[in-house]
């Protein structure tokens, strides 16, 4: 079917499905930056946040919609890989400061170099109009899936069965 035979709802299909081929890339090549500095995503996460030096552990795990308990492990491990450090908070004892050690500026230096180069070979030769298109795109969408996301939590759901068997009444 010839571009213009299509019809409104096919046109949002296709863009969908471009959208979340786009999503999935850009997932895989996440982990692969990560993977190529030795960490996992999470610990890059973690790593990427504690280099800006304001990380707070709870701000992090609300944030990114994970448990604290998730947030302690993932540090456990950069400690244990000596990928930071941590002391005590000047001004509040009761605060944790934690930083990058040498190995861990090494890694997110790889990261970064990685990065860089993934980014001057993939986006390097668009058109600097196409890239504004592209972004102006990308913030509406993003915006409009924010503001429904913000919709959506403000109106009560009935609850659904479940999917693993009958629901039993008592």
């Amino acid at each position: 079917m010839a571009a213009k035979d299509k019809s409104p709802a096919d046109s949002v299909r296709e863009a969908v499905s471009a959208l979340q081929r786009l999503a999935d890339a850009f997932a895989h090549r996440r982990a692969q930056l990560a993977q190529g500095a030795g960490l996992s995503e999470a610990q890059w996460r973690v790593l990427d946040q504690i280099a800006e030096e304001d990380f707070m552990p709870s701000l992090f795990a609300r944030r990114r919609a994970r448990s604290a308990a998730a947030v302690s492990k993932v540090i456990r491990q950069l400690l244990d890989l000596g990928l930071i450090a941590v002391g005590i908070a000047e001004g509040d004892g009761r605060q944790r400061r934690y930083t990058l050690s040498a190995a861990g500026r090494a890694a997110m230096e790889v990261v970064r170099k990685d990065r860089e180069r993934a980014i001057a070979r993939i986006w390097a030769d668009f058109e600097p109009a196409a890239l504004r298109r592209f972004t102006d795109f990308a913030a509406q969408l993003a915006d409009r899936m924010e503001g429904h996301a913000r919709e959506e939590a403000k109106t009560p759901k009935t609850k659904t069965a479940r999917r693993s068997g009958p629901v039993r009444s008592t």
